[in-house]
């Protein structure tokens, strides 16, 4: 019996890591596109499933390491993280709502 859940133990542990490998290459491919865009939107939502997946990152290293104060660290990341993005968009719409009333000034002007 003490094999099984040994054998158990280790198949989750190697699902974890097989997990977190995957996740790690999948934020290093949000921050490329984050870098390259091209649009603004495209950078607002890699950086979004960035913290997305971080959060679940230090939410399966929280399980994997049997440590439980990385559960409230990722709630409070993900707290920072929707503030984050939330800030990001208001930036944007504030600057993409600017340089539009310029172009209507600009052509009105003509």
């Amino acid at each position: 019996m003490n094999s099984n859940v040994a054998g158990l133990s280790q198949a989750y542990h190697m699902l974890f890591v097989v997990a977190l490998i995957f996740l790690a290459v999948m934020v290093m491919l949000c921050l490329i596109r984050a870098i390259i865009g091209p649009k603004i939107a495209d950078r607002i939502v890699s950086v979004n499933m960035m913290g997305t997946m971080i959060m679940v990152i230090i939410a399966i290293l929280a399980v994997m390491l049997e440590e439980g104060y990385l559960v409230d660290i990722c709630i409070i990341y993900a707290m920072i993280s929707f503030l984050a993005v939330i800030v990001l968009t208001k930036v944007y719409m504030g600057v993409y709502q600017e340089k539009k009333q310029r172009e209507e000034r600009e052509h009105g002007g003509h």
